[in-house]
């Protein structure tokens, strides 16, 4: 069951507020990555402390610097079922994880941020993470 909007609106808010278009609809999420020209950054959030401590925040540093990805998107886990299911059909081979970051080239999945890489990392780690990727990507 999810859980109120109420309670999840300022975690969405943290990455809308941010720059990134939140995708609550299969058809939000098939539009969004129709485009497969350039970069593309899709986080899936979600609700755990992990979400909140390192992935949002590492996130959102990753993004200050000079390369980065062209458009950023985001589904919420346990919230928009549907956009999340399909926008982990997008991650395959990945198994679903949540939190998660994926970070596509020309439509293509090129670098990957699952779970278990940021449960126990700080956010900087998490940013560093990310940045590499978007020297090497974008």
């Amino acid at each position: 069951m999810p859980y109120p909007e109420m309670l999840v609106a300022p975690m969405r808010a943290e990455l809308t507020n941010n720059g990134f278009t939140e995708l609550r609809t299969a058809e939000e999420v098939e539009q969004a990555m129709s485009n497969t020209e350039g970069t593309a950054l899709v986080v899936v959030n979600s609700v755990c402390g992990c979400a909140a401590g390192s992935a949002r925040p590492g996130i959102l540093k990753s993004l200050q610097g000079s390369k980065k990805p062209a458009r950023l998107f985001t589904v919420f886990a346990g919230q928009d079922l549907d956009a999340t299911q399909k926008a982990r059909e997008y991650m395959v081979p990945f198994p679903p994880s949540s939190p998660a970051v994926a970070l596509f080239k020309d439509g293509q999945i090129v670098h990957m941020v699952e779970r278990h890489m940021i449960e126990g990392r700080t956010a900087d780690m998490v940013a560093d993470n990310l940045s590499g990727a978007y020297e090497a990507f974008c």
